[in-house]
């Protein structure tokens, strides 16, 4: 199984022979992966709806891997038993809908040791949820796929120090390593920020007033960010 970079660096991130529960499997295509390579012997693929479990399952059979992975309808982590799985994988997910899931199975979550998690959107927010309730960053990265730019992180269970503003919108761990592909992505969103903006100046009332205001803090905390390298 050949994977996009995207999913390649997020199979990356698990620990090998860890017992995986990879939530939203849709295709299927990160168990398949980590089964076809040996490196975990043991993965449930879930998804809460029939449909992409079913191409999941397809996939999983082209492979020859029906004893290996398991597939699972599932609302995010409630069809999962305490102990089942070492490590959780949710990518390719909102934001808002990681911290549900979370918060939902808390004594499944509990039993869980690692969590590779990359949310899509409001990352900010997801990692305010993380710092605030006792999970600890190991490790960050970020990958740009077909002019995409992709955060992702893997945590375990420990409290650490409160992120800052900058931390919480762009990475702790990717801030530290002057990250080369945050870099990048900080160059492109000034650009882009700035066109907006730039189309907003002709712009009367209210909504467009607020949201230049919006943009101006956007553009100060990339600045600031950029300023690190």
């Amino acid at each position: 199984m050949e994977l996009s970079k995207r999913l390649a660096a997020i199979a990356g991130l698990v620990t090998e022979g860890a017992a995986i529960a990879d939530v939203g499997t849709d295709h299927g295509y990160v168990p398949i992966y980590l089964a076809e390579t040996g490196k975990c012997e043991r993965v449930i693929a879930m998804d809460v709806n029939p449909g992409p479990l079913e191409r999941a399952l397809g996939h999983i059979r082209e492979h020859g891997l029906e004893q290996r992975i398991e597939t699972r309808l599932s609302d995010g982590l409630k069809g999962l038993k305490k102990g089942e799985a070492d490590t959780m994988i949710a990518a390719g997910m909102g934001g808002g809908l990681v911290i549900r899931i979370l918060e939902e199975s808390a004594d499944v979550v509990s039993e869980i040791r690692e969590f590779i998690l990359q949310p899509q959107s409001e990352i900010h927010k997801v990692r305010a949820y993380l710092n605030q309730n006792g999970f600890r960053l190991v490790e960050e990265r970020m990958i740009e796929d077909e002019g995409k730019f992709y955060p992702m992180m893997k945590l375990i269970h420990g409290e650490e120090t409160a992120y800052t503003e900058l931390e919480l919108y762009f990475g702790r761990g990717l801030l530290a390593e002057r990250h080369p592909v945050l870099h990048h992505f900080l160059i492109r969103e000034e650009e882009r920020i700035r066109d907006i903006y730039q189309r907003l100046q002709g712009q009367a009332g209210s909504a467009a007033l607020l949201r230049r205001r919006e943009i101006e803090e956007e553009l100060v905390r990339i600045r600031k960010a950029a300023a690190l390298y």
